[in-house]
């Protein structure tokens, strides 16, 4: 009997799964015929910070079948970005009821907080760094070479961009998810302050083009999202004693 309950709670489980992700991939197809819908807008869009360095020139595109591609894979991008509250509302939906109360408390806000600073940095990659990216590269191009950027590699560039500051804005989140298993302490992280400044300048040197502004527009965000961390950490984690002195003797103890 013991063993046909839990057969039953596995298939329960398993259907229950299998409704959540039908749900979600039909959300994200009908977000992409829409996206689709409007392709063209969303390749201006994503093309504006290039073309605003070069606005007398247009990106080209090789290949018989790559325009269609590329208009493809941005209406998947962005049918994947709009449809993404209702598939983590899926997600929560399948996990939750397996979940004690304090940690539906924790893991929502976890889960709200880190989608919200993903976008932020795409956000901060599109207004903020694409510009002075795409001006430094057309700044070194001698007066003897055109540049003709490609639409696939333009569109590879800007979406690992995206991918790049997406995860650095998740640092805040890592940091109150080492602290919160107690793998880290909050002056451990403090005391490391030194060594994340010069691996965040380290991660920027790699990540962006070799020019101190486009490295400082990754390196400060990283440190700064680094110290929020740190300050969101010390406010969730309960106050803890600092004394290691034995408690005093009474009378009677002596």
């Amino acid at each position: 009997m013991e063993n046909q309950a839990t057969t039953q709670t596995l298939l329960a489980h398993l259907l229950e799964l299998r409704t959540r992700v039908v749900r979600g991939t039909v959300v994200f197809l009908l977000a992409f015929v829409l996206c689709f819908a409007v392709k063209d807008q969303l390749y201006n869009f994503l093309a504006a910070p290039l073309t605003h360095v070069l606005p007398n020139q247009k990106l080209v595109s090789f290949g018989i079948a790559a325009p269609f591609l590329v208009q493809v894979k941005i209406a998947a991008v962005a049918a994947l970005i709009l449809s993404l509250p209702h598939t983590l509302y899926q997600i929560w939906a399948f996990v939750a009821p397996g979940l004690y109360e304090h940690e539906k408390r924790f893991v929502l806000p976890l889960v709200l907080s880190s989608t919200l600073l993903f976008l932020l940095g795409m956000a901060f990659a599109y207004f903020f760094v694409f510009g002075v990216v795409f001006k430094f590269i057309a700044s070194v191009v001698p007066d003897s070479m055109q540049w003709l950027p490609d639409t696939s590699e333009y569109l590879d560039f800007i979406l690992g961009m995206f991918l790049a500051f997406g995860f650095t804005f998740e640092v805040p989140v890592a940091v109150v998810l080492l602290t919160h298993m107690g793998l880290v302490s909050v002056e451990k992280l403090r005391e490391s302050r030194p060594y994340v400044i010069v691996g965040a300048f380290v991660v920027a040197a790699v990540v962006t083009p070799p020019d101190v502004l486009s490295q400082c527009l990754l390196a400060i965000p990283l440190w700064l999202l680094f110290e929020a961390g740190i300050l969101v950490a010390s406010w969730l984690r309960p106050a803890q004693s600092t004394s290691t002195e034995p408690p005093a003797l009474t009378e009677d103890e002596r």
